[in-house]
């Protein structure tokens, strides 16, 4: 089942990162802004996702902003990401179309 809405479409991202799901990250990203491919580091260890704030990027909206920052460790080092990023609803189905920051 795709996922409902922008935050949810956010975990699962993260989730196929953690699970090295290349080709469910490609599928969920919006075409417009889709690289051909996606290469990810398997020394990333993805271990938590906080997020910060949302916009909008419900059931019934057409787009959203989730904030959000993202735990990892990579060759023994804590370390985090913070993105702003945006979504897109298109024909009942979330997409990540891009990052603010």
């Amino acid at each position: 089942m795709w996922p409902g809405t922008a935050v949810e479409l956010m975990r699962s991202r993260f989730s196929a990162f953690a699970m090295m799901l290349p080709d469910y990250l490609l599928a969920t990203w919006h075409p417009t802004t889709r690289p051909t491919e996606l290469e990810l580091d398997e020394a990333i260890v993805w271990r938590n996702l906080e997020i910060i704030r949302t916009e909008s990027g419900g059931p019934f909206d057409q787009s959203g902003i989730v904030e959000f920052e993202a735990h990892y460790r990579i060759l023994g080092q804590r370390e985090s990401q913070h993105e702003v990023s945006n979504f897109v609803r298109e024909d009942g189905r979330w997409y990540y179309l891009d990052a603010v920051e």
